[in-house]
């Protein structure tokens, strides 16, 4: 059966997210951890979360993605911006394993000049003092674009992450099809390679969820510009080709397309029904 879901709000709760998930005719969803832009992060009553669990047992959801904040850069050398990033990270790793939540995705970072190889130990020395081993959570590394000093858009740069890791048991791997198509991974035609590309590198085993988008910006463009599935540069039929492939299909996707609440239940519905008949 198709895991799949979108970003959604947690304005109202995380039990009106729930409810909102289920009426929307998704199983799983995505969410921040906090405030994207900011610091700031609610405290849930034992009554929310036990009534947001409920739903998510009741309705068989698979498993939840939380979205570490854009503001936390984990590779930069400034270090007000370097601690900000340490703190985020320790205590969203804490409250998103508390709530039951399987996962926590992050952009790993910007180096923002100081290079790929020093950025890359911060992001280790953060998460060392962030993941202790003893959670059930998986922290996964996100795949990006490339853009200025960003770090992940190799398939090596998350290998280095993981592999200099004090808990790499306790790190995956998040594909995001428009970042992949926009560092240069064709995924359009080439998938069995791109595939095989990051089995050799990094393993399989390691990958545990894909954000689905369509790219508004071309191929090798290293620009992230999310568009609605099959109204963008990678196209329906390649996403479909995603969604279908055997050492995919059974992973969860979560969508990050520009559309509000009703356009996701329209889009999920399409995927589905496009999905029923290209299988």
């Amino acid at each position: 059966m198709l895991t799949i879901g979108t970003h959604m709000s947690i304005a109202k709760g995380l039990a009106k997210t729930a409810e909102n998930v289920v009426r929307m005719e998704a199983n799983t969803m995505q969410i921040f951890s906090r405030n994207p832009r900011g610091s700031n992060f609610k405290v849930y009553t034992e009554e929310e979360v036990g009534k947001f669990q409920r739903i998510r047992k009741d309705h068989q959801f698979g498993a939840l993605l939380a979205h570490a904040p854009y503001t936390m850069n984990l590779a930069s050398g400034e270090e007000r911006v370097y601690e900000f990033a340490r703190t985020v990270i320790r205590e969203d790793v804490a409250r998103m394993d508390g709530l039951g939540i399987e996962y926590l995705v992050f952009h790993p970072g910007s180096h923002t000049g100081i290079g790929v190889e020093r950025g890359i130990r911060n992001i280790i020395r953060g998460l060392d003092q962030a993941v202790t081993g003893e959670e059930n959570i998986t922290v996964l590394l996100e795949t990006m674009t490339g853009k200025g000093t960003e770090i992940g858009a190799e398939f090596g740069h998350l290998k280095a992450i993981r592999d200099g890791a004090a808990h790499p048991e306790r790190i995956g791997i998040c594909l995001d099809t428009c970042h992949v198509f926009a560092a240069g991974y064709d995924i359009v035609n080439d998938l069995d390679g791109v595939i095989s590309e990051f089995d050799r590198v990094l393993g399989l085993n390691l990958l545990k969820a894909v954000h689905l988008n369509d790219s508004m910006m071309p191929f090798g463009s290293h620009k992230d510009r999310h568009a609605v599935v099959g109204e963008g540069e990678i196209g329906l039929e390649a996403l479909l080709r995603v969604l279908s492939h055997p050492v995919l299909k059974d992973l969860p996707f979560y969508l990050e397309t520009p559309l509000d609440d009703q356009g996701h239940k329209a889009e999920i519905r399409m995927i589905r029904e496009k999905l029923n008949g290209y299988c």
